[in-house]
């Protein structure tokens, strides 16, 4: 079992950059596929990117795609998301997420099993 907890949301600028740090307690953090989720006031959460176990591939959804980056550091248990570029559209809490894998080194997009408790992110025009 592993938790998760968010950090590094606030108010910025539109044009601006924030860096998330999701970091995790328990064992094997290694083991565990992350992800990054949003959901905006009125709105369903999203998928927003993720990576597999090793940091070594990436996913994003199309509207963040060359503004957010997704990296991992398992040696610190923790998974970044770097926004950059920031529009007022990207505000929403953001969420990150894990998966466990014994094995298989993969991205997932959904049905994660364990999930943070977000950090708001507010992008102003």
């Amino acid at each position: 079992q592993v938790q998760l907890v968010e950090s590094g949301g606030g108010l910025v600028q539109a044009g601006g950059s924030l860096r998330l740090s999701c970091a995790a307690s328990g064992r094997s953090f290694s083991n565990y596929a992350m992800g990054w989720f949003r959901r905006a006031p009125g709105k369903e959460r999203e998928f927003v990117g993720a990576i597999n176990r090793s940091g070594t591939s990436t996913m994003y959804r199309d509207s963040v795609k060359g503004r957010f980056s997704i990296s991992r550091d398992n040696a610190k248990n923790t998974v970044y998301l770097q926004m950059n570029s920031l529009k007022p559209e990207d505000t929403a809490v953001y969420y990150c997420a894990g998966k466990f894998f014994q094995v298989l080194d993969t991205v997932v997009t959904g049905r994660y099993d364990y999930w943070g408790q977000g950090a708001q992110v507010t992008v102003s025009s």
